[in-house]
């Protein structure tokens, strides 16, 4: 998908259309766009978040997991969870 589908999709996402989130969802994830992933979980999407938390998690990136967590994502909180138990020695 080139930039200018992908704003299109953006664009049919943000007026409702449950399909067109879904699909944005599925290819933010696919680009690894924390960014985009972010601003759709903040805007209430569930799935956003899920992919978030997995991609957050394959990064290593501590502090969107406890962003997440703070804001009340028990996925976030376990993946902080297992990453300390494997840094314990």
């Amino acid at each position: 998908m080139d930039d200018e589908d992908y704003l299109a999709l953006r664009e049919r996402a943000e007026r409702g259309e449950r399909d067109a989130l879904d699909q944005l969802v599925e290819e933010a994830a696919n680009r690894a766009d924390i960014r985009e992933l972010r601003r759709l979980a903040d805007s209430g999407s569930k799935d956003a978040l899920d992919e978030l938390v997995q991609l957050a998690g394959e990064l290593g990136n501590r502090a969107e997991l406890a962003r997440l967590a703070a804001g009340g994502s028990s996925d976030a909180r376990d993946v902080l969870a297992e990453m300390d138990e494997s840094a314990s020695p």
